[in-house]
């Protein structure tokens, strides 16, 4: 799904924030160099208003607003404008090939913005960083897919010296699938919103259902709590990262369909991963937990100084912490 997201459940998104080097942006060499004539064309453009990608459409690059994306049922890509506007489409390189025309012809510099986590961006720029938002078409492919998207977004940043990861729900888990194969050494630090990390027991409840499966797609099924499951297996993060959880500060939590504290799709329990720096829960929900003050004065703040409360006290969770039922 696309970060300026519906909030339902597997909507989930990843806010990114950068802080740039100074040295010019490159795309690894020459794009031309790789273009096949016989393969690789642009086809005949309108420019036509999109929605910017929200179910068959994931980030490939991505620089000051400007995107290239693939469709997940057809293997094109596109050019889109920070106005959601198609530039081009046709091949990769196509694209590629375009978005260095206009770069050159605009003189465009490495920057960036999103359109998501709109309050929290603020606030993350106020505190220095560069914002870009992650898109990927969540209901459409596995998290695995996904986690390939962002490793080619992470690519093709070649002007960041340092990256540090805000994360919603499915977000955290593409994180983490992203790390069974790859690394980044300017991986800072990730803060985890409502993230099911042992999966959510709400997914278990609904993953038969057609409904479900037809708006939700395979990503959706894996989200399943499962000690053998797909999310069982996921490395923990080796770089720094804290887990904000929403609750009720009850035992029933705010859905009756799922046991203990909740906010109201993921159990507090649940988004608890051993080796967090830090943790903290919040009386809120979770479609909203990004929109909180609260959440992003703790975002922002862990960031920066390593901590999520102002007295910069912390709530580690133990390296050898057991869940119940794992």
């Amino acid at each position: 799904m696309s970060v300026p997201f519906i909030r339902r459940f597997t909507t989930v998104a990843a806010l990114i924030g950068l802080r740039a080097a100074k040295n010019e942006l490159s795309m690894g060499g020459d794009p031309e160099q790789h273009l096949d004539p016989q393969l690789d064309r642009a086809y005949p453009n309108l420019k036509l208003p999109t929605l910017g990608g929200r179910q068959f459409w994931g980030d490939i690059y991505y620089c000051r607003g400007w995107r290239i994306q693939h469709n997940v049922l057809t293997g094109h890509c596109r050019l889109l404008d920070p106005d959601d506007v198609r530039q081009a489409w046709g091949s990769e390189s196509a694209c590629r090939i375009e978005w260095e025309r206009i770069r050159r012809e605009k003189g465009i510099e490495p920057d960036s913005s999103s359109k998501s986590f709109s309050r929290m961006r603020g606030m993350l720029k106020l505190s220095g960083y560069s914002v870009i938002g992650f898109d990927y078409p969540s209901t459409q492919v596995t998290i695995h897919d996904s986690a390939e998207y962002l490793q080619k977004v992470l690519a093709s940043l070649t002007d960041v010296s340092e990256i540090n990861f805000v994360v919603h729900s499915m977000g955290g888990l593409i994180v983490r699938t992203y790390l069974r194969t790859e690394t980044d050494p300017r991986i800072h630090r990730m803060v985890m919103l409502g993230v099911p990390n042992r999966g959510a027991n709400m997914a278990n409840v609904v993953q038969h259902n057609p409904l479900f499966k037809l708006l939700f797609g395979p990503a959706g099924q894996q989200l399943i709590h499962d000690p053998e499951g797909f999310i069982s297996d996921l490395p923990i993060p080796t770089f720094e990262f804290a887990i904000v959880a929403g609750a009720r500060g009850a035992e029933d939590g705010w859905n009756p369909l799922i046991e203990g504290d909740d906010d109201g799709t993921v159990e507090v329990a649940n988004t608890r991963l051993p080796g967090a720096t830090d943790f903290m829960t919040v009386s809120g929900m979770h479609s909203f937990l990004m929109d909180r003050e609260d959440v992003i004065d703790a975002t922002c703040r862990y960031l920066t100084t390593g901590a999520l409360r102002e007295s910069g006290s912390r709530q580690p969770i133990a390296a050898d912490e057991v869940h119940a039922g794992d």
